[in-house]
């Protein structure tokens, strides 16, 4: 059996990231709750169904997408799950500091 290539969702490479539409995403309380439960698994990818949110499935179908589109999050679908992880590497290349400062703050 042959290894199976995961293919990633689109998104923006890391020097494309643009710090308004990384703020913009990250602006919304539900998109925010969504970040900062990817980095309390410290980059565990997560199906998008445990979230455990309180919106429709189409609503966090677009939070997801807003944050995958921004550069935030990486998306991949292994079987009927769609798998996210958070680029926090790829944020903390770009905008140092940026993503502690904005999941630590309450």
């Amino acid at each position: 059996m042959e290894p199976t290539t995961i293919q990633h969702l689109p998104e923006p490479r890391h020097e494309d990231m643009r710090i308004e539409s990384v703020l913009g995403a990250l602006s919304d309380p539900v998109r925010l709750s969504i970040v900062r439960t990817l980095a309390e698994t410290d980059g565990d990818c997560r199906s998008c169904g445990s979230f455990g949110l309180s919106v429709t499935k189409s609503t966090a179908s677009h939070h997801f997408r807003v944050l995958r589109e921004a550069g935030v999050l990486r998306q991949h679908d292994e079987g009927r799950h769609r798998m996210t992880e958070l680029r926090r590497s790829d944020l903390d290349a770009r905008f140092p500091g940026l993503l502690d400062s904005i999941v630590g703050a309450r």
